[in-house]
């Protein structure tokens, strides 16, 4: 056989297997760490990158993949999310048995609980897994920033004869506390699991590198159907994917790692691959920011690439005012469809669809979402707002700490969250 016939029969093989694989999105979580922004809202519906959601990233990822047989499963404060999908994801050929549905909690156990974590959310649906009958099962988290090709992953899993792969990143071993890290042989075999461990295992050979689980996880359907079914019936367990099945395969089932690196889609500007949890105020932020930089770290200018979100009839940008005093600028930033920067200077921000930044205004290293009005001599620096929020005129944000964590919710780092309900009570006060 030649080595091209060779490379027909594994394509042929691999699409085989994308075609048999259901993707299961996690996206049930609050996301409490980012504060009053998922009060309304659950963490992978929160806006992102100027137009997008978190959801975004990994059903993109999904499609661009190749797979076709995507469900979301929903719990926490779950309408806006099912809205976004609903709009913007319903394109699939259901003919062909393509499909994105939403899977919500239904409370289907005989104890009626609602998800009790990862695994648990994923044995509630069992049943309706067992009516599509794949032969792989790709869970993911639905509330992380990357660009991943799960393709390969799968192809990696096939090759290696994996009933269970798990994609993990590289850190600092003075990081890894953070995560769940891996411990490996020469193989890449995980031989230990453990989460936020005090004294982390590193990578052979390498003592200042460790291995941390992304959440990402590819399973053999069948033989995840019995372990979901043991572990429901165990008291002890948490029902998580990381603290419980995964440990609890080591030495029973062939379990790889996957390494980020080996299906990640590249910025060919930058050495090490982009994921980004941004499940903190500050990690939200920066990752905001950093799409305002010449060279930012995540490429969404990727045509190879697309990452897919709902789409609204919009005008462009538009920018008023040419005077001294009162310039209509953005500098080193990320402007939306449907902005207005009339006579106001935004500096390194990012404005997402339909924000208004109003005459003698300055925006630095802001990052203002939808549906938002600044009004007349403001300025704002180092700023979160949250949707459909009316900034009042001659309104200063960033400067004095003490006056923001009063009015506002401001973090460790000096990053204000800004708020409809929190601006509605100084209205009041």
């Amino acid at each position: 056989m030649t080595e091209e016939t060779q490379n027909i029969l594994d394509t042929i093989n691999l699409n085989t297997a994308l075609s048999n694989t259901l993707a299961l999105v996690l996206a049930g979580g609050r996301g409490s760490r980012l504060k009053q922004l998922t009060d309304l809202r659950s963490k992978p519906a929160v806006p992102i990158a100027g137009k997008f959601k978190i959801i975004d990233f990994p059903l993109s990822n999904c499609i661009n993949s190749g797979i076709r047989r995507i469900a979301v499963v929903t719990q926490y404060r779950s309408h806006t999310l099912n809205q976004h999908v609903q709009r913007g994801w319903n394109f699939l050929q259901s003919d062909f048995n393509e499909f994105v549905e939403l899977w919500p909690a239904q409370q289907q156990t005989e104890n009626e609980s609602w998800y009790q974590g990862t695994a648990d959310a994923v044995f509630q649906n069992l049943t309706l897994i067992e009516s599509i009958n794949p032969d792989f099962i790709l869970v993911l988290a639905g509330d992380h920033v990357y660009k991943q090709n799960y393709s390969l992953m799968l192809r990696d899993h096939i090759n290696k004869g994996a009933d269970i792969s798990v994609a993990c990143i590289e850190v600092p071993v003075e990081e890894a506390s953070e995560f769940g890290v891996l411990g490996i042989d020469d193989e890449e075999n995980i031989i230990s699991f453990v989460e936020k461990p005090k004294d982390p295992p590193t990578i052979p050979g390498r003592p200042d590198r460790s291995l941390a689980s992304m959440g990402i996880y590819i399973f053999n359907a069948r033989m995840l159907s019995d372990d979901l079914a043991k572990d429901a019936f165990n008291k002890d367990s948490t029902h998580d994917f990381g603290k419980d099945i995964i440990p609890a395969s080591i030495g029973k089932h062939r379990i790889v790692a996957h390494p980020f690196a080996k299906s990640a889609i590249k910025n060919p500007n930058y050495d090490e691959p982009y994921w980004r949890d941004v499940g903190t105020l500050t990690a939200y932020w920066e990752a905001n920011i950093d799409l305002t930089k010449l060279l930012p770290r995540l490429d969404l200018y990727d045509d190879n690439w697309p990452i897919r979100t709902v789409h609204y009839q919009r005008p462009a940008a538009k920018f008023n005012y040419n005077f001294k005093e009162r310039l209509g600028t953005a500098i080193n930033s990320v402007v939306s469809a449907g902005c207005i920067v009339s006579g106001s200077t935004v500096e390194q921000s990012i404005l997402f669809n339909r924000v208004r930044v109003n005459s003698y205004s300055h925006l630095k290293e802001c990052v203002i979402l939808p549906n938002c009005d600044i009004g007349r001599n403001c300025r704002l620096t180092r700023v979160v707002i949250d949707m459909n929020c009316r900034i009042p005129e001659g309104t200063v944000i960033g400067e004095d700490p003490e006056l923001d964590a009063e009015r506002f919710h401001r973090n460790e780092d000096g990053i204000v969250l800004v708020t409809a309900p929190m601006l509605a009570r100084l209205e009041s006060d």
